[in-house]
């Protein structure tokens, strides 16, 4: 399996992000400007150094469509090299999921930046955290952590990967700090959604070959 972890603690989880994406596209739906908490956080990250916006744009970059396909090509080489398939899967289709998600949203919510471009939710910051939130439950599930440490490690995992490409973003002045906070919760959302998907599709998969009829032997 690859959700590690009580199915209803992840419940929890994908509805309360849920309802995150709902609330923040409902108060910026159609503005063309920051909120108070986003002027606020945005002037205490204005201003960053050179080093420090060197830093954000190489962390942009693993946003950005090639430095995307690195990432989930290397870590679907390695699902199946140990042999795991589903997992394989599973790390193409919960970012890939995630960011089409953020795409269908944009149009709807209507917030924009810069001369009118959509920018709730972040598709930066939900490909990266959806990305590292796949990659968590995968090595979580291999190592079979159970208990709340499996659960509490893949979070931990998806919010700092979260958190440092939502300042790259806000640094380099592409989104607001609440387009980052909706791209986190997107792909809170629908990761662990994708991965039920991806597990009972294979669970059916495996149940339909047992019982496929196997030939005689001589």
């Amino acid at each position: 399996m690859l959700v590690t972890g009580p199915r209803v603690w992840w419940g929890a989880v994908v509805v309360l992000a849920a309802l995150v994406v709902v609330a923040l596209g409902v108060l910026y739906g159609g503005a063309g400007g920051p909120g108070a908490v986003d002027a606020r956080v945005g002037a205490a990250v204005d201003g960053a150094g050179s080093v420090w916006r060197d830093v954000a744009l190489a962390t942009d970059f693993l946003g950005e469509p090639g430095g995307a396909a690195v990432l989930v090509v290397a870590a679907a080489v390695g699902a199946l090299v140990v042999r795991w398939p589903r997992a394989a899967v599973f790390v193409v289709a919960g970012p890939g999921l995630s960011v089409v998600a953020t795409k269908l949203l944009k149009p709807v919510v209507g917030r924009t930046i810069h001369d009118g471009h959509l920018s709730y939710p972040s598709g930066h910051t939900a490909f990266l955290t959806a990305f590292a939130l796949a990659v968590a439950l995968v090595v979580t599930g291999r190592l079979r952590l159970g208990g709340a440490a499996g659960p509490a490690l893949v979070l931990a995992t998806a919010t700092a990967a979260g958190a440092a490409m939502g300042w790259a973003q806000v640094a380099l002045g592409a989104h607001y700090p609440t387009d980052a906070v909706g791209g986190w919760c997107t792909a809170l959302a629908v990761t662990p959604a994708t991965a039920w998907m991806v597990d009972r599709a294979a669970d059916r998969r495996a149940g339909r070959m047992s019982d496929a009829p196997q030939p005689e032997r001589r």
